[in-house]
């Protein structure tokens, strides 16, 4: 367990002074660009993720083995399923899944993660992978019936509308996929909803160390990219803390998953954020 220090809501960090407003390109132009609907948000997100499905290219790199993933963990996927990722980080190892759990995985693309929980929980577990493209589900529903994973099921749905019951799992991991919501504040509250009282969440995402430029907020490549959604990370604490969750830690950590001792420079970076709902575990 790495003993470096977690950054959290109480603590305060000196963050870069960052610039918000990028400079006109003509003089001293108002012009402010908006951020995009929601609906032209999801159909451009399904749509860049639906060719990544197709062509087998990751969104962060290439389709080769993920780096902050442990090799054991990968032992006997498939190459198509154990080098397809979409994520930038590792939800499954911090988690410490046991044996029985239910586990709901946020945006789960292909199914790497869905079937790394599948292994951890067991027989006597379940894994949920909810994604809202119909591409990405075909990809994963035919490596699970490949790769023999009868307690691990896909459905389609939206993270701010998830197609679960209240209080129905124990664990919701994701990897690099709230970043792409256009309603965030929505996503947390389902989580909450979906999870069991003293159920937790594993979440590795992209967040900021400030706000980004406005033009960049507009930019859907910058969307499809998990750049133009990022939050604020004091945000991304304060808005799960908003709905209800207690115990929310965010961890900086580096291209290959490491934690940092402290906050990268750079205005966008990579965190795990973890949390409980209150309750009994």
């Amino acid at each position: 367990m790495s003993t470096k220090e977690p950054i959290h809501k109480e603590k305060k960090v000196d963050l870069p002074v960052i610039n918000s407003q990028p400079e006109p390109c003509c003089g001293n132009s108002a012009f402010e660009p908006e951020v995009p609907e929601t609906g032209s948000i999801h159909d451009y997100v399904q749509d860049y993720y639906a060719q990544r499905a197709l062509n087998s290219s990751s969104c962060c790199g290439s389709s080769s083995n993920p780096d902050f993933y442990d090799l054991d963990l990968l032992e006997n996927f498939p190459q198509d399923v154990a080098g397809f990722s979409l994520g930038c980080g590792d939800p499954i190892t911090s988690t410490r899944l046991q044996p029985g759990e239910s586990v709901l995985d946020l945006g789960s693309g292909g199914g790497l993660d869905c079937f790394l929980a599948s292994k951890q929980v067991g027989e006597s577990g379940f894994v949920i992978g909810v994604d809202m493209t119909p591409e990405m589900l075909d990809r994963a529903r035919n490596a699970a019936l490949r790769m023999e994973f009868d307690n691990v099921e896909f459905r389609q749905g939206y993270l701010e509308r998830l197609p679960l019951e209240d209080n129905s799992v124990d664990v919701i991991i994701s990897n690099c996929v709230i970043n792409l919501s256009p309603d965030k504040t929505r996503v947390f509250a389902e989580m909450l909803r979906t999870l069991r009282p003293g159920g937790r969440i594993s979440v590795s995402d992209i967040v900021t160390t400030g706000e980004l430029p406005a033009g960049l907020r507009s930019d859907m490549q910058a969307w499809g990219a998990c750049v133009a959604g990022a939050l604020d990370m004091d945000d991304y604490v304060a808005g799960l803390e908003g709905v209800g969750f207690e115990k929310v830690i965010l961890f900086a950590k580096d291209s290959d998953g490491e934690l940092l001792d402290g906050f990268p420079q750079s205005i966008v970076f990579s965190a795990y954020i973890t949390a409980r709902k209150p309750g009994a575990a």
